[in-house]
């Protein structure tokens, strides 16, 4: 009789990636970086266990739209004041805070339980091409070769 493996979170071991975001589409990195941090490139994914790696992101500054998203995409937020919405293009948004683009792209593909909350804290957002994560020795990852 054969059993259905299920991951325990000590025996998990956690890789870091550094993905390079320039000229790269926003959808379809946030797709590809959601999925590493859930776990779900593992043959061992469990669902209910944090099987996710780090990711680390840099030149989120330089990150593609197709058509015309970067005038035509609004993001909206509420100061839960009157009269207090508030809009932003995504060029915009590129612009001025590119590491937040990106993060309320990917987080907003992870559960919206505690287990995404934690998966979405291994996710490094940087607009430019350093980073402070280099004694973790992270793996380059072309995300051309996985899309």
């Amino acid at each position: 009789m054969r059993t259905t493996f299920l991951a325990k979170p000590g025996e998990i071991e956690k890789k870091w990636y550094i993905i390079d975001a320039k000229d790269v589409v926003m959808g379809r990195l946030s797709t590809v970086v959601a999925s590493i941090l859930r776990g779900k490139n593992k043959p061992t994914f469990t669902p209910n266990v944090d099987m996710g790696d780090h990711v680390i992101i840099i030149n989120a500054g330089e990150v593609a739209f197709t058509g015309k998203k970067a005038t035509d995409k609004i993001y909206y937020h509420h100061s839960n004041h009157p009269g207090g919405l508030k809009e932003r293009t995504a060029g915009n948004y590129r612009q001025y805070n590119p590491e937040k683009l990106l993060e309320l792209s990917i987080k907003g593909m992870l559960p919206k339980t505690s287990l995404g909350h934690k998966q979405g804290l291994n996710l490094h957002v940087f607009a430019g091409p350093e980073h402070d994560h280099a004694a973790q020795k992270p793996e380059v990852l072309d995300i051309n070769k996985l899309v």
